[in-house]
């Protein structure tokens, strides 16, 4: 490990500044990395892909010396290098000399067993580098103008976008699976978390070098709550939630009902049985199903319009028709008769939030700076359930929903309609913004999954599109609106602003992100 300590005291470390001579100074150190790797390596086949990859690195040392050259900068005048190259630096130095929190020094590593241990964590540190360079040369490569040769980091993202240096990452995530087949569980969620934090700390990387423009992400970074007031709206069902709120009703309906063969005493409230029950709801389940499709197909134009709020707020009248039968035909079957006020809510406790949605609207209201309003409307027969389930993650937003009548903690089947259509979700996305005063200007973003979501995605000047929602993309693409993957949807909107101002999001545009997750909305509206 003599390597190591002599990496500290190399010129390569020393404070060199900017975003080059950043990038070269990582990459010195990964490249001494490599050797520490490939040492401790205990079989032929491994060392030698290790030592490829090192050759690999020692090719990318040389192109990050041309782009110092290239871009004018002094690679022999020191200055001061940001914490986040330092912390990262000082991670894969940690790490490959065996310094891993929570576990014990290596020692000599006197046996093939130790040395492939350390290996495969320094790789695990490693990877992430590998695989997020990739991903990043790649998306970039799929954004520029082939015709144009004046981008100046165009050879940077040639040189990460390239079918070698994909190679190598997989190479490298190929290797370390190679090297973590004997490891135990425990060393495995070690592999795990050294992954996970070195991820964090390229992402942290990258976030510190230094923008000489406004940028429209983060959302939040131009925020301003003095002149500004971020609202953010979202559905509920299958937007932060993984099964439909239905089906968690029908389900506790089902489960608390009494058998076929118990005679419910005349103090009790009178109830279907759970046979009957689960027959019942799986009839009104397919009648939805069936007439819902049909529905869909009675709006549609016979071919593509192009966009016109108005039209198509005249076409969603014919759902607003459709999800009253349905909710009137729910009440007449007295399905949810019976439901114990206590019982929904703890059902709404334990509800499965998609994944990263409970953290975002956390940091969301937790960030007092921001002064952000949140809104949750939703179709949900009852507005407890989605209550209930936010407050598990100790969040407390405004619920707009319909609400089941409860009679002393019990449920009398009927349903206060409030929230019954997209004109319905529409009506109260108004309601709510003019029930604001004046004093600061409105910035609405909207999230959600479905049709009934699409006049309130429109209407927001930034709406979100989780999921797939095949009927709600055959609908909006019908009616002129356009779907657009988020991350090369706000590269156009960095360039349409000229990096001279900030952003201007505007409603009615006929325009809506589409994103794979939470993940995604968290990092263009908080950033990491």
């Amino acid at each position: 490990m003599k390597k190591v300590v002599a990496c500290t005291n190399l010129d390569v470390l020393s404070v060199k500044g900017n975003e080059a001579t950043g990038f070269s100074m990582k990459w010195n150190v990964i490249f001494i990395w490599f050797e520490l790797a490939e040492e401790c390596a205990d079989d032929d086949e491994a060392k030698l892909a290790t030592s490829e990859l090192r050759k690999g690195v020692l090719e990318e040392l040389k192109m990050q010396n041309s782009f110092v050259e290239e871009w004018g900068t002094d690679p022999g005048k020191e200055r001061t290098v940001n914490s986040a190259t330092v912390k990262y630096t000082d991670f894969l130095l940690a790490t490959a000399s065996g310094k891993v929190e929570g576990v014990k020094g290596p020692g000599k590593l006197a046996t093939p067993f130790e040395r492939t241990k350390v290996a495969a964590y320094t790789l695990a540190a490693m990877t992430p580098c590998m695989r997020l360079y990739s991903f990043l040369g790649k998306e970039l490569q799929a954004l520029l103008d082939p015709e144009d040769d004046r981008h100046p980091y165009k050879k940077w993202i040639d040189s990460y976008s390239s079918e070698s240096f994909q190679a190598s990452a997989l190479q490298t995530e190929d290797l370390l699976d190679k090297l973590s087949v004997s490891l135990t569980s425990e060393e495995l969620d070690i592999i795990e978390k050294l992954y996970h934090q070195a991820m964090k700390l390229e992402i942290d990387f990258f976030l510190a070098q230094p923008l000489a423009q406004p940028t429209v992400a983060p959302l939040t970074k131009g925020h301003n709550p003095a002149e500004d007031r971020l609202v953010i709206f979202s559905d509920f069902d299958l937007t932060c939630t993984v099964v439909d709120s239905s089906a968690i009703l029908a389900e506790i309906a089902i489960v608390t009902a009494p058998k076929s063969d118990v005679v419910q005493s005349e103090a009790q409230i009178a109830r279907m049985s759970s046979a009957d029950l689960k027959n019942t709801w799986d009839l009104l389940s397919g009648q939805y199903t069936e007439e819902y499709e049909q529905c869909i197909e009675s709006i549609m134009p016979s071919k593509r319009v192009e966009f016109n709020y108005e039209a198509l707020c005249k076409a969603l009248e014919l759902l607003l028709d459709f999800e009253r039968r349905v909710n009137s035909r729910v009440i007449e079957s007295e399905v949810l008769k019976g439901l114990n006020l206590e019982d929904v809510k703890r059902a709404g406790e334990r509800l499965i939030l998609q994944d990263g949605c409970t953290s975002f609207f956390q940091k969301i209201v937790n960030n007092k700076n921001l002064n952000t309003n949140v809104h949750v409307l939703s179709y949900c027969w009852c507005g407890d359930l989605i209550r209930s389930a936010f407050s598990s993650g100790g969040l407390d937003v405004n619920v707009h929903a319909n609400e089941l009548i409860f009679d002393e903690s019990i449920s009398t089947g009927e349903i206060v309609k409030k929230v019954e259509s997209p004109l319905d979700k529409a009506q109260a996305f108004n309601d709510i913004l003019k029930n604001y005063s004046n004093d600061r200007k409105n910035l609405t973003v909207y999230i959600g999954d479905s049709v009934g979501d699409l006049l309130c995605l429109l209407k927001a000047d930034i709406g979100i599109v989780v999921g797939s929602s095949a009927s709600l993309r055959k609908v909006g693409s019908q009616f002129g609106v356009s779907f657009v993957p988020l991350f090369p949807g706000l590269v156009r909107k960095q360039k349409e602003s000229g990096g001279e101002s900030s952003p201007n999001w505007k409603g009615l545009s006929g325009m809506l992100y589409t994103v794979s997750g939470w993940a995604e909305i968290h990092a263009f509206i908080l950033g990491w």
